[in-house]
């Protein structure tokens, strides 16, 4: 058997648990949540990364999806709400493929239903607008992870690709990350600067994740993970998911990316925008200046690196698909995950050590903070507190 084919086997018994994907956000800039129009039982190759046929041939068992809006819309908080209504309505409009999960349990239980297990995840603090009550309504609805940050910094955390401005984690964002403790949401440290990487670690008591990074020592920007960091996993418990985005995983990309964005400015658009005006700005830019292409190897890579500095046990994916504009070769959208998993098979990775990768390690980590939480509701209601009060 061909290692793709091993791969392929593999992921029937143990599919992927990916950390983070926008559909919902895709499905908001492109079609304003009109599911006829994007309807992903069908190939959307020309519009999307994603959709079930494709989310089937990669061998995808669960799926966080990223209920994200922009940190600089006025209205974040109700802006999340209607992403947590995309995706109600994507589980209520395609039942026989994904099931809703709000649990590690339900994600084995839709495992063995042959269903796609459907988790959410809030990506940046700036989606509970300072307000732990805000955070505790997305736990009820749903939501199993919040990114701390995204882009910009919010007044208690500081991100990885904004000027420092708390140092790290501020007395509210530290009380931030105990609450979603006691809740058992995730705390999600992707987007985050390394010193509120450092914070979060010190202050909580479950274990963390890193949706959709990776590391550092192998592409040098700021939305990787240092070592120093990645060897503070094992104590903690928690995983990091490797992200697929060319400028987070390939240097040459990354100088690539700063002159590109600087085009798109240029142009009076946002440098993530990927509306098709935005894309053929993007598209004339790199037939002046061909793109530096990453390859599922360079993704192998980081997994390599990762492993051998935090161990097998703490690692997972997190593809960011729909999220960015250009993907990897091999990996060009959801039907891909096979190809990195050959690629590791290939470089002697076990099918043990792989079932961790895919499944097991992100199955773990959700069920170890439900554990930790049913704790300390044991000793702790929840928190009232204010910014104003902790923060001054």
């Amino acid at each position: 058997m061909t290692s793709l084919g091993e791969a392929r086997e593999l992921l029937r018994e143990f599919p992927v648990v990916d950390g983070h994907n926008d559909l919902p956000w895709a499905l908001r800039k492109q079609v304003r949540y009109d599911l006829d129009a994007r309807d992903i039982a069908v190939h959307q190759n020309a519009h999307l990364h994603t959709d079930i046929p494709r989310l089937r041939e990669g061998g995808v068992g669960a799926q966080y999806w990223s209920v994200y809006v922009r940190s600089d819309l006025p209205d974040a908080v109700p802006a999340t709400l209607e992403q947590i209504d995309c995706v109600r309505q994507l589980l209520a409009r395609y039942p026989a493929d994904l099931a809703p999960a709000l649990t590690a349990a339900e994600m084995e239980t839709a495992r063995g239903e042959g269903r796609i297990a459907s988790l959410m995840g809030a990506e940046g603090g700036h989606s509970i607008g300072c307000s732990l009550g805000t955070l505790r309504g997305l736990y009820g609805l749903g939501v199993r992870y919040m990114t701390l940050t995204h882009n910009d910094n919010n007044p208690w955390a500081d991100s990885a690709t904004d000027e420092p401005g708390v140092g790290g984690l501020s007395a509210f964002g530290r009380e931030v990350v105990r609450e979603m403790n006691r809740l058992g949401m995730l705390v999600d440290l992707s987007h985050v600067a390394a010193t509120t990487m450092r914070d979060a670690l010190d202050a909580t008591s479950a274990p963390v994740i890193f949706s959709h990074s990776s590391a550092r020592a192998v592409c040098d920007h700021p939305r990787n993970i240092p070592d120093d960091v990645l060897e503070r996993l094992p104590g903690n418990g928690g995983v990091a998911m490797v992200t697929f985005v060319p400028k987070f995983v390939l240097q040459a990309a990354v100088d690539w990316t700063l002159a590109a964005d600087e085009n798109m400015r240029a142009h009076g658009l946002h440098h993530l925008d990927t509306t098709p005006e935005a894309m053929k700005v993007h598209r004339a830019f790199e037939e002046r200046n061909p793109r530096p292409v990453a390859t599922v190897s360079t993704v192998a890579d980081h997994l390599d690196h990762m492993r051998e500095v935090a161990g097998i046990d703490h690692l997972g994916i997190g593809g960011d698909y729909d999220g960015t504009a250009f993907t990897p070769d091999g990996l060009n959208d959801v039907s891909g995950y096979p190809n990195l998993i050959a690629e590791l098979l290939d470089r002697g990775w076990s099918k043990p050590d792989l079932a961790k990768l895919t499944w097991q390690n992100s199955v773990r980590v959700l069920g170890a903070a439900e554990d930790v939480a049913r704790d300390l509701q044991v000793t702790r209601g929840p928190s009232n507190a204010t910014i104003e009060e902790l923060d001054g």
